[in-house]
């Protein structure tokens, strides 16, 4: 399960594109926090805390805690824009969670066990179509990633995610159709090895063609 992170933050008087580039060559940056029924609080936070908590790989499927003037307020990260020269975040979207909420978040896939896969053993390629899941879960049990076992699998299966077991409490997000998540695709080298007759079939062509000139 993902990490509970902690961001302080101040609250903003102040919007627009104006204060926001005032606040970022402080080395703040402006969010806001909405959802729960409550209005949409303006708040900014310190660029490299939230550089660090970006850095960490699993921020954006993480419950974080902002504390704001000594009240803490449960959070999931929405969105974070960022500048499109620069890669510095400007700015970060949060909404608000109760404890017991059910959330959905993107989840990051691994893959386990590809020894024991005897298309990956040929020689098989394993084409990933979907490198995260759409995961409903509790906020608070939210996986760090999903395992994926491909134990099995040989060179033209695909893996569903009917054939995925997530961790107890979630589901998929997507409930339906049974969409591929992965597929054990041959390699040039294996698909060549039954023979190409392209060049015999131009060199055949080209011989007809010599014959008839002459």
């Amino acid at each position: 399960m993902s990490d509970q992170l902690t961001l302080t933050a101040e609250t903003r008087e102040r919007g627009g594109k104006g204060a926001s580039r005032d606040l970022r060559r402080n080395g703040r940056v402006p969010a806001v926090v909405y959802g729960g029924k409550e209005e949409p609080l303006m708040i900014h936070v310190e660029e490299k805390l939230l550089m660090k908590q970006l850095m960490t790989g699993h921020f954006m499927n993480s419950v974080v805690m902002i504390d704001v003037g000594g009240k803490t307020i449960r959070t999931l990260p929405k969105d974070v824009a960022f500048h499109p020269v620069k890669d510095r975040p400007i700015h970060a979207d949060f909404l608000r969670i109760a404890k017991d909420a059910k959330v959905t978040v993107a989840v990051p896939v691994v893959f386990t066990n590809e020894e024991a896969s005897p298309g990956l053993k040929r020689g098989g390629v394993l084409n990933i179509v979907r490198h995260e899941l759409e995961i409903a879960c509790d906020a608070d049990k939210i996986p760090d990633e999903i395992t994926i076992d491909v134990t099995g699998f040989d060179v033209g299966d695909s893996i569903h995610i009917s054939n995925v077991t997530l961790p107890k409490g979630a589901e998929s997000a997507i409930t339906d159709r049974d969409f591929t998540i992965a597929t054990i695709v041959a390699p040039s080298a294996m698909k060549s090895s039954e023979g190409d007759t392209t060049v015999d079939s131009g060199e055949a062509a080209a011989a007809e063609g010599g014959e008839e000139a002459e």
